[in-house]
């Protein structure tokens, strides 16, 4: 999963993005309230970090614009006001949550994950074939015996089973995996998904990885 971090102090941003990505987090940062927005609404991201602060336009204002043509994707302030009024006043320009400054970053992790859970009516849990996932518990069990993956083959796999059926473009899985831009040697994704297919016992005639000879992979029931 992809996340947005828009923090003009360069110490709690690569802490954040440090943290998030030893949880498999892929993260972008952007320094100012400007180059937040213009991030924000040319990536896809599926949770934004906001500081209340920020040069150029503030991030109240970075909320106001990027909620007229997103409405989905939650957005957690982090700021240093802490006042009742304040949070209500945050909370009302359209961010889902709001943590004050100084935080401990496994509060601020359980706050992420609380915006991440699945709503009512979405998946918690994916499967292939007699493999399953699940993102809550971060478990991978076939025919019921669990099998362990290091956290990027987990990551991977899961970006794979959430696209189940669609061609997964090699530029798109560097991207959202790895948190890699532009050109990149891709030949790291090949070793990962030996490594799944090896670990999952994948074979052709059952539910396995496909791979699309210069464009990626496919993960299939069949």
């Amino acid at each position: 999963m992809r996340i947005l971090v828009i923090e003009d102090e360069p110490g709690i941003a690569n802490f954040i993005k440090q943290g998030l990505e030893e949880e498999s987090f892929a993260v972008d940062i952007a320094n100012d309230g400007t180059m937040g927005i213009e991030t924000a609404l040319t990536g896809e991201y599926d949770l934004i970090l906001l500081d209340w602060m920020l040069p150029g336009i503030s991030g109240i204002e970075v909320c106001h614009q990027y909620r007229k043509v997103n409405t989905d994707t939650p957005i957690i302030f982090l700021t240093a006001k802490d006042t009742v009024q304040d949070t209500i006043f945050g909370l009302q320009s359209g961010a889902n949550d709001y943590i004050k400054k100084p935080f401990a970053f496994d509060e601020l992790l359980e706050r992420i994950r609380v915006q991440l859970r699945p709503k009512s009516g979405e998946h918690e849990t994916f499967t292939l074939g007699n493999i399953e996932l699940n993102t809550r518990t971060h478990q991978i069990f076939k025919n019921d015996e669990e099998i362990f993956l290091t956290q990027k083959e987990f990551a991977l796999f899961e970006f794979l089973l959430r696209n189940k059926g669609k061609v997964c473009r090699r530029t798109q899985i560097i991207e959202s995996v790895w948190d890699i831009h532009f050109e990149y040697n891709t030949g790291v994704i090949d070793v990962y998904i030996n490594a799944l297919r090896n670990k999952l016992d994948m074979k052709e005639s059952g539910p396995h990885i496909k791979t699309i000879r210069g464009v990626g992979y496919i993960a299939k029931d069949l």
